[in-house]
């Protein structure tokens, strides 16, 4: 009796399972390793990846691969595993933020192969743990520095109201945004980086595909308030000024970076060159 209870079980399952794979439309599946540890990481893996009619995760705790299958049209592997290791959880492509794997519970903190090792405090150590200490935060810099300048030179071409030269350079911010390499991020960059970005790709397409100023400008407003978000927590290198327009956007007003204190204003260009003000400074760490 108890057999045929545990077969129905499993049928009832595998029933339930192709059911929810049915739901997603443009179907398409991966496999991919996800670190964790236990039955609770099971849970909370899969909760955090799946999405109803878009995403299904299901993760093996014994081989750390979870096969995810997701609707190639609305959503992608990016968007999954994000939102997995803003749980605690890392992958080849998305870390965990620290203070966030810090909280998970013990039988949960699984051995974090994708982090560097701590060595041993000795003083020909010490020398060399300098040394690569230096080396990471000038990786670091040169991880968004492309970024950063691809934005300004965006900025001006937007200032010179030259739709075009926009264009080409939100495509070329974009390539920035992909080569981005996440692991040479420090812990407060990587976590405001998968927070903001989608939002920077989405915007810099917005941008490269259009021949209209005027929409040109209002992508780059919302693209501007992402990038500040990561000046804040980056070191460009330099100071650098948060500034503001408060008649652009109906009187609503709307923000830009710029490597400059002088006001030239990308969202009306030589019609209102200098209307707007500093409204932060951010300087170079």
């Amino acid at each position: 009796m108890k057999s045929i209870l545990k077969i129905l079980v499993v049928l009832a399952v595998a029933l339930s399972t192709q059911n929810t794979y049915a739901q997603i439309k443009n179907a398409q599946t991966v496999n991919l390793k996800i670190y964790g540890g236990c039955e609770m990481c099971e849970s909370t893996i899969e909760k955090a990846g799946n999405v109803k009619n878009l995403a299904q995760v299901d993760w093996n705790k014994d081989t750390k691969m979870a096969t995810l299958t997701y609707d190639s049209k609305k959503t992608g592997t990016d968007e999954i595993l994000k939102r997995i290791a803003l749980v605690g959880y890392d992958s080849e492509k998305f870390l965990a933020p620290d203070d966030v794997y810090a909280k998970l519970p013990e039988c949960c903190q699984y051995t974090r192969e994708l982090k560097p090792a701590v060595k041993a405090d000795t003083h020909a150590e010490n020398n060399h743990t300098a040394h690569n200490s230096t080396q990471t935060l000038t990786e670091q810099k040169t991880q968004l520095q492309a970024l950063f300048n691809n934005y300004f030179a965006l900025k001006d071409a937007l200032v010179n109201t030259d739709a075009a030269s926009a264009a080409q350079k939100a495509t070329a911010m974009i390539a920035a945004v992909k080569a981005v390499e996440m692991n040479k991020l420090s812990a407060k960059e990587h976590e405001v980086w998968m927070k903001v970005m989608n939002d920077l790709a989405t915007g810099g397409a917005g941008i490269s595909a259009s021949k209209d100023i005027a929409k040109q400008r209002a992508a780059f407003a919302q693209l501007s308030t992402n990038v500040y978000e990561l000046a804040k927590v980056a070191d460009y290198g330099s100071t650098l000024y948060y500034q503001h327009c408060p008649m652009y956007n109906g009187g609503k007003g709307g923000n830009w970076l710029s490597k400059e204190d002088v006001v030239k204003n990308p969202f009306y260009g030589s019609q209102m060159l200098t209307c707007g003000s500093v409204q932060e400074t951010i300087s170079s760490k």
